[in-house]
């Protein structure tokens, strides 16, 4: 049996807004199609490579609920 491996997460702040993946850090040779991941209810997943996108604590976006 293969071991899943857990994808990374990355912490955003609200300068890092809008979020999206591949992220300017990712090397280039990873790069998928360009999508915005919502992190208004504190964490997600891109669908193409799984990485996980996560509000940093304390967090607070203002206009958002």
């Amino acid at each position: 049996m293969s071991e899943v491996k857990e994808m990374p997460i990355v912490e955003v702040g609200a300068e890092d807004l809008p979020v999206h993946c591949p992220n300017p850090r990712m090397e280039a040779w990873s790069a998928h199609p360009r999508v915005f991941i919502d992190v208004t209810h504190g964490e997600a997943a891109c669908p193409y490579c799984g990485t996980r996108y996560r509000l940093k604590a304390g967090v607070v976006l203002k206009g958002h609920h």
